[in-house]
């Protein structure tokens, strides 16, 4: 299952104040240059230290050491601030583990959403971490699926993905994984991939397990 909008929400909206702040950037030129870099970071071609000094260079400031470390931590620490556990979460993942369902956390992220889901508590309660920047393939990629299955050592007929991402979902199916969309507020525009089960909560979920 997903990590962000699905287990958890976070505010972003800190990092992109705070962190050209401290690197003296403007914010806008901050951004460009993060967006650059994103899907490198995420499938762990580049480490944030080295994607961080990479957009000081491009914008005039010299990458010094303390400079990229104080961004790199800054970066976590937001992370770890903004970041707020749905209410089903825990409950759910508790739940699947008291049925002895296996549980593989199948993430597009960088290398800070492992600390996150370590502090989160979410860590202990799965059987697998599958986050892109560590295996270097992202959703809908078949391979980071592929991965998940090998790892808690499931068939894709037996399996279940859940994400609030419609395109990602379709990304399992086409994988042969049942694929459920959770759509925790409005659909704004997200149209379910054909085959997909819309649900509201993670109690649909496990109501989909048991059934």
């Amino acid at each position: 299952m997903d990590v962000y909008d699905t287990l958890l929400r976070c505010d972003f909206s800190a990092h992109h104040a705070e962190l050209p702040v401290l690197s003296g950037i403007p914010a806008e030129r901050w951004r460009e240059g993060y967006w650059r870099i994103d899907q490198r970071l995420n499938t762990g071609e580049v480490a944030k230290a080295d994607g961080f000094a990479q957009i000081l260079r491009e914008n005039g400031v010299e990458p010094r050491a303390g400079l990229v470390r104080a961004l790199v931590d800054k970066d976590e620490e937001l992370l770890l601030a903004t970041a707020r556990l749905f209410d089903d979460a825990i409950p759910f993942l508790e739940g699947l583990r008291s049925r002895r369902i296996k549980i593989a956390i199948v993430s597009n992220c960088t290398a800070s959403t492992r600390p996150l889901l370590a502090e989160l508590g979410v860590t202990a309660l799965a059987d697998a971490l599958v986050l892109s920047c560590e295996v270097g393939a992202v959703k809908p990629q078949a391979e980071i699926f592929s991965c998940a299955l090998e790892r808690v050592g499931v068939a894709a007929a037996a399996a279940l993905f859940v994400d609030d991402q419609p395109g990602y979902c379709a990304g399992a199916l086409a994988a042969g994984i049942a694929s459920a969309q959770i759509v925790r507020g409005e659909l704004d525009g997200k149209v379910p991939a054909a085959g997909t089960t819309v649900v509201r909560s993670l109690a649909d979920v496990e109501a989909m397990l048991s059934a």
